[in-house]
């Protein structure tokens, strides 16, 4: 839903009447898709065992594995990310103001997010809950968070990096390229501590730039990027230290996501290069009014949905278990019977979930005495505190918030409480009145 200046808020049939004929829709549609697929992924490999312990899918089916080079789509998301983001700052070129009205659609939901089970988990402990099931979703809840986090250093690198882009074009993407792999040299080679968290930045950044490319119209053969990045990928793999799995299998010592490598850089550039190959018929079907239509309504809920499908789908597990319910042994032939249904179960959830929290991912209207003039530095420290403050609550989670539980961000350990106060004080200072609708 968007709102008019006179407080009337469109519903997705008008906003998607009244699309303007030079809007790029498939970049909308893709948008859609990619935050779908990496919640349909996560719902697929959540394992919950009879016991209520949590595992993943992957890991008790090993060759499943291979099924991550189309289904861990994350790159997807953040190449769309850079496109908009580049059309968003060419229009508003005031730091503040591009921060401002690129991150409180996003802000807005993952605070009340994080306000809610804060509260929750406060409750929880407090009643002396905490074991089993609930205590395994007070940790993993926030763990999607920490693509809250990267997104934010994209917003707020968007404008130097530009710049770069605008002066070397694929310069400045094959610069982060290597600054990727020669992390990945130094730490493989050389065992130089903490130098792979560096590739947070190389290669979430480098996929980012390739939709500033994208932007200025300057992907040109799509099947090499897909065709490279493919090669690289698997030559990689079978070659050299990388798993085969594009998201983190537990008890693996070497992951392609956290932190990220250049395997998973090279897989970013073959997603890249086949939705490229795509984009003719991909806008064909966004032209269709009621795809459009769909993508217009998905794009209003699908960060209130991202935020909260994780805890629809062990909500689902935990009705199992309460009701008991049989809770087969995850891969068994009556674990794949059940899936549908849990499946169904999960998306209805996380619709509830979705009608009840999407006030938040709302714009606000216009009016109300314009906007705060917020300065540049103090934007720019708003948004550093809210990236450490998510980022740091994916890594500890909620589980034992009043025992002061921590967990290391990189080479910091970090609590709860802090990462919350972090993030809550960022927002209010990227964006000074969050609580004016």
């Amino acid at each position: 839903m968007r709102s008019t200046a006179t407080g009337k808020e469109l519903g997705a049939r008008e906003l998607a009447a009244a699309t303007p004929a030079t809007r790029d829709r498939y970049i909308d549609l893709l948008r859609v898709a990619s935050l779908a697929t990496v919640i349909l992924g996560h719902w697929l490999m959540a394992a919950v065992t009879p016991d209520g312990a949590v595992g993943n899918l992957l890991a008790v089916v090993p060759p499943l594995q291979v099924l991550t080079w189309g289904l861990q789509v994350m790159p997807v998301f953040f190449f769309v990310g850079g496109f908009a983001h580049a059309l968003s700052y060419r229009s508003r070129p005031a730091y503040a103001t591009f921060l401002r009205s690129r991150l409180q659609r996003l802000l807005r939901p993952t605070a009340a997010f994080i306000l809610l089970w804060t509260a929750a988990a406060l409750a929880i402990q407090l009643l002396g809950g905490g074991a089993g099931l609930t205590g395994t979703a007070l940790r993993l809840v926030t763990q999607p968070l920490w693509f809250i986090g990267i997104y934010l250093a994209m917003v707020a690198l968007t404008p130097p990096l530009l710049k770069l882009h605008e002066r070397w074009g694929w310069g400045a993407f094959a610069a982060l390229a290597a600054g990727a792999a020669t992390v990945d040299t130094l730490r493989f080679t050389a065992n130089v501590p903490y130098v792979e968290f560096l590739n947070f930045a190389f290669v979430w950044l480098a996929v980012h730039q390739l939709g500033f490319l994208r932007a200025d119209a300057r992907i040109t053969r799509p099947s090499l990027l897909a065709v490279t990045g493919l090669l690289g990928a698997a030559a990689l793999v079978a070659l050299g230290p990388y798993p085969l799995s594009m998201v983190g299998m537990p008890g693996e010592k070497v992951s392609n996501m956290a932190p990220p490598t250049l395997a998973l850089l090279c897989h970013g550039l073959w997603l890249v290069g086949a939705v490229e190959l795509l984009r003719g018929p991909g806008t064909r079907l966004a032209a269709r009014a009621r795809v459009w239509e769909a993508v217009v309504a998905a794009n209003g809920v699908a960060m209130t949905a991202f935020l909260w499908h994780l805890t629809a789908m062990l909500g689902v597990y935990g009705a199992q278990l309460a009701l008991g319910l049989p809770l087969p042994a995850p891969a068994s032939a009556a674990w794949w019977a059940q899936l549908p249904p849990r499946l169904a179960a999960a998306a209805a959830l996380t619709a509830l979930l979705v009608a009840a929290f999407r006030r938040f991912e709302r714009p606000r209207p216009a009016g109300g005495g314009g906007p705060v003039a917020t300065p540049t530095p103090v934007a720019a420290a708003g948004v550093t505190l809210c990236l450490l403050g998510v980022l740091g609550l994916s890594t500890v989670g909620f589980a034992g918030l009043l025992e002061g539980h921590t967990a290391t961000l990189i080479a910091v350990d970090i609590t709860a409480p802090a990462a919350v106060a972090m993030t809550l004080t960022g927002w209010l200072l990227v964006d000074p009145r969050p609580h004016r609708r």
